[in-house]
């Protein structure tokens, strides 16, 4: 299937996903009827790769693993699906490290404050020793966790009063973040005023003036249409999320090795494309964001970093993650934090 970057964002690919979403005929004899839930929108590079994915999943299996894709939480808030994955309601969940840190702690190690410069840096870390070890943070709390980690992207700092060049900027700036303890902390070592609100409110959130700003990935201010109640969005870059393809083991369990090997491999493959999508997307929208008014401006990220270390946020979450783990991120990526 050829995908562009405006078949993704003019949601074009629709009707080519909309099968895999609709139970395909004869689906009803398959040995293995399982469900992948995603917090993404129908058109979002996820949904279109996994998409692929389950539909070559069936094909080799020859029908006998059919797997349906509900995005868009459509079965429920992340912290909810992640309990149904875990009770064997759902058997394939798509989930940030950071919020399965709920479960797993030590999963949202990947994202400590301006630890990636790069992509480079960060699918060398991610496919290398850091990856390999909070996926096995993930199995050892009885989850199943497939190789490849989806993108999400590095996340931009948006504003409705003025651009974020230095840290002194963040300073009693009321910026919302998710609910997340590793958010707060590193707003609040910038001496910003961070809170803690739902996606689904961030919008009014905004518009309204509860908050003055807001951080996500350019996708996520496309579809939520954030310039409408923002003006600046400066590319601070200072976090990259992505994507665990979880499993829940009892269901992997009951897959036979050969139809194992064939969900691994395509959901594997998908997330290697979904990633040369997800980058290519971001390039394509700083321009369209633009255009519907967004000014942006770029940062350097070494003043932010010497902020957080003299604050000593690394510290604290050096401590948080324990020696162990905080020497295999540093030694991934290549440099000290703290």
């Amino acid at each position: 299937m050829s995908i562009t970057r405006r078949s993704i964002l003019l949601g074009a690919t629709a009707g080519v996903l909309a099968a895999p979403f609709i139970r395909p005929a004869g689906a009803q004899s398959a040995e293995f009827t399982y469900k992948l839930a995603n917090n993404q929108p129908l058109t979002h590079p996820s949904n279109i790769r996994g998409a692929e994915a389950v539909a070559a999943i069936l094909e080799e299996s020859g029908g006998r693993v059919d797997i349906q894709i509900f995005p868009s939480n459509q079965l429920g808030a992340d912290t909810d699906v992640l309990g149904q994955l875990r009770a064997g309601g759902v058997e394939f969940f798509l989930l940030s490290p950071v919020i399965l840190s709920t479960l797993v702690p030590n999963a949202s190690i990947n994202g400590i404050g301006f630890a990636f410069p790069d992509y480079d840096a960060v699918w060398k870390a991610m496919d290398g020793e850091l990856g390999a070890y909070a996926r096995g943070q993930i199995e050892d709390a009885g989850l199943v966790v497939m190789d490849k980690i989806w993108d999400n992207g590095f996340r931009q700092t948006t504003t409705s009063t003025k651009p974020i060049v230095t840290p002194a900027d963040l300073e009693g700036f009321k910026i919302r973040v998710p609910v997340s303890p590793l958010w707060t902390s590193m707003f609040t070592a910038f001496g910003s005023a961070p809170t803690s609100i739902n996606f689904a409110e961030v919008y009014s959130a905004l518009q309204t003036g509860v908050v003055d700003g807001q951080e996500n990935p350019l996708s996520i201010m496309k579809v939520a249409k954030l310039w409408e109640v923002q003006k600046y969005c400066s590319m601070t870059n200072h976090m990259w999320d992505g994507f665990w393809l979880l499993g829940n083991r009892r269901a992997w369990a009951a897959l036979p090795e050969d139809l194992q090997e064939i969900v691994s491999k395509h959901f594997n493959a998908s997330a290697d494309k979904q990633r040369a999508d997800v980058m290519a997307l971001n390039t394509s929208l700083r321009g369209e964001l633009e255009a519907e008014g967004f000014v942006f401006n770029d940062v350097d990220p070494a003043p932010f970093e010497a902020k957080l270390r003299e604050a000593g946020f690394y510290a604290e979450w050096k401590k948080t993650y324990g020696d162990d783990a905080w020497a295999i991120l540093e030694s991934a990526i290549g440099r000290t934090l703290a």
